[in-house]
Order: structure tokens, then C-alpha cells, then sequence
């Protein structure tokens, strides 16, 4: 009995040895399967960075933000600034004290460039702001609404669109006499949201079919929730895209109100002020122009192969590349 008894220890231990051995290659070819799969976001920022120029672009925008954010104090510490006149420089060409020269008052272009660069980023991100918030819920609501409900939201969309926006925003502002520069970048965006509920619409229809929204709605999720923690979330993409590239056409239409007298005034300069002010002084100082208007370029320039850059890293065609 106890050789009997033996054997069948020793055959027990040897099948525990055996399976604990042959466990061993099914646990390590199954660890490499728990690894997560890299989420969209991550997808889409391994894609952004293999585009160079947009990388290079991003770059130059985070360039031109120090620039005209943390230039002017920099300035302060050399003794420039934008307001101070120096009547001995009176639109004198570039130097190694002045770099972008001065104005016909003495000031230095340089800093004054810095100082509009500050209106034109704040004119462009609280004008798209405001447009993203108001495109966002519109295009939403009308979608997931569907019906004759979506179809009257499109339409009061496509008279709205029948207004030139920059004779819209003069109308307005001569109606209700808006003087407050805030009030005027509020405005722009507020008539800015169009293109983006156009688009959020179209990216909820898609989705509002879809069985993650069909599975909300059977656990009781009310339409706000359906909206704000389903819907929207899922629309990020396109919305960051187009809020990137709307950014150069709200400061491109906040410099042709500041051409025209309707947008920053003196003593606050924006870029767009800067390029009516050097416009009148071409001539004799083309510098005043050719500073602001460069500046200004590049940024346009950096933001359009920014945003085409996001669009191509977040396009869901591409997403199995």
C-alpha cells in the first residue's frame, strides 16, 4: 500500500509540474494580448507628429504666441515699449536698438507688433470660443431633435448665411453702438458659428443611430446626458480641426474691422490697426507695413497647415495606417 500510495504522489506531483510548465508558454504568449490597444488620441498624435510641417507649424504658432504674450515684458527690461515716443527716431528704419524700426511718432515697431499680436490671438480665440459653443449645442440639438424641428434649425442656418458676415457685424454694431473691444470679438464669433453647426450636425447624425446611443437611452439616460456625455465627445475631432482652422478667418475679419476704424483704437494697436497705420506710410517707410504684415502672414500661414495637419492625424480613414 504505501508503494502504491507513493506512485501516485509521484504521479500527482509530476501532472502539477507538467500543467504548471505547460501553463507557463500559455501565459506568456497571453501577456502580450493584455496589452491596451492605443486609444484614437494616441493614434492620431503619432500621425501629427509624422508630418513635419505640421509639427513645424505648431511650433512656429507656440513661437508667435511667446512672442507677442511674453514679448513686450522681455522689452520692458531693454527699456522699449510701445507707447513711449522717441522724437529724435521719428520713422526711422531698422537697427540694432530698434530691430522692426519705429513709427512715424518714434515708437518701437517691434513692440508694438508684440503688443497687436496680443489683441489679434485674443480677438481669434474668444471670437472662435464663443462660435464653438454656440455651433456646438446648435448643430447638436438640431440633429438629435431630427424631423421638422432639424429641418426649421437648417433653414433659419441657410438665411443666416445669406448675410455677409463682416456687414453683418457693422449693422450691428452701429444698432446697438458697440464700443467695448470684448463686445466686438464676443460679436464676430457670434455670427461665426454657422460653418461649425453645420458640422457638428452632420457628425450626430451619423452617430445618433449608432448602439453605444441606443444603449444610453435603454439604460434611461435622459437626451441632455445622451448629448453631453455620448454625442459631443465622440464630435471632438472635427471640432478641433475646424476651431484651428476658423482661428485665421476671425483674425483676418477682426483686421479688416481694425482697416476699416471699426476694431482696436489707439492707443491699443492690433495687427490690423498696424497694417492701416503702415499702409498710409508705404512709401516712405515701408518697414511700418512689412513688420505687422509679416508677422501676421506667418501666423495665418502656420495655423491653415496646423489645422490641415489635425485634420489629415484625425481623419478616421487613416486611422489604420
Amino acid at each position: 500500500m504505501s508503494g502504491t500510495q507513493e506512485r501516485a504522489q509521484g504521479s500527482a506531483q509530476g501532472s502539477a509540474q507538467g500543467g504548471a510548465q505547460s501553463g507557463k508558454p500559455s501565459e506568456r504568449k497571453a501577456a502580450p494580448s493584455a496589452r491596451p490597444a492605443n486609444s484614437l488620441w494616441q493614434q492620431a498624435w503619432r500621425r501629427l507628429r509624422k508630418n513635419r510641417m505640421a509639427v513645424f507649424c505648431g511650433s512656429l504658432v507656440l513661437l508667435i504666441v511667446a512672442f507677442s504674450i511674453v514679448g513686450p515684458w522681455i522689452a520692458q527690461l531693454f527699456g522699449l515699449d510701445g507707447i513711449s515716443q522717441d522724437r529724435q527716431l521719428l520713422a526711422s528704419p531698422p537697427s540694432v536698438a530698434h530691430p522692426m524700426g519705429t513709427d512715424p511718432l518714434g515708437r518701437d515697431m517691434m513692440v508694438r507688433t508684440m503688443e497687436g499680436g496680443r489683441w489679434a490671438l485674443a480677438a481669434g480665440l474668444s471670437a472662435t470660443l464663443v462660435s464653438l459653443t454656440i455651433g456646438v449645442f446648435y448643430g447638436a440639438s438640431s440633429a438629435y431633435a431630427g424631423g421638422r424641428i432639424d429641418n426649421l434649425m437648417m433653414r433659419i442656418v441657410d438665411v443666416l448665411y445669406a448675410f455677409p458676415t463682416v456687414v453683418f457685424v457693422i449693422v450691428i454694431m452701429s444698432v446697438l453702438q458697440v464700443t467695448n473691444i470684448i463686445m466686438l470679438f464676443v460679436l464676430i464669433g457670434a455670427i461665426s458659428w454657422l460653418n461649425m453647426a453645420r458640422i457638428v450636425r452632420g457628425q450626430v447624425l451619423s452617430l445618433r443611430g449608432r448602439e453605444f446611443i441606443e444603449a444610453a437611452r435603454a439604460v434611461g439616460a435622459t437626451p441632455r446626458q445622451i448629448l453631453i456625455k455620448h454625442l459631443v465627445p465622440n464630435t471632438l475631432g472635427p471640432i478641433i480641426v475646424y476651431s484651428t482652422l476658423s482661428l485665421p478667418s476671425v483674425m483676418l475679419t477682426e483686421a479688416f474691422l481694425s482697416f476699416l476704424g471699426l476694431g482696436v483704437q489707439a492707443p491699443r494697436a492690433s495687427w490690423g490697426t498696424l497694417v492701416t497705420e503702415g499702409a498710409g506710410q508705404i512709401i516712405v517707410s515701408p518697414w511700418t507695413l512689412l513688420g505687422p504684415g509679416i508677422v501676421m502672414g506667418i501666423t495665418i500661414f502656420a495655423l491653415n497647415f496646423l489645422g490641415d495637419g489635425l485634420r489629415d492625424a484625425l481623419d478616421p480613414q487613416m486611422r489604420k495606417d
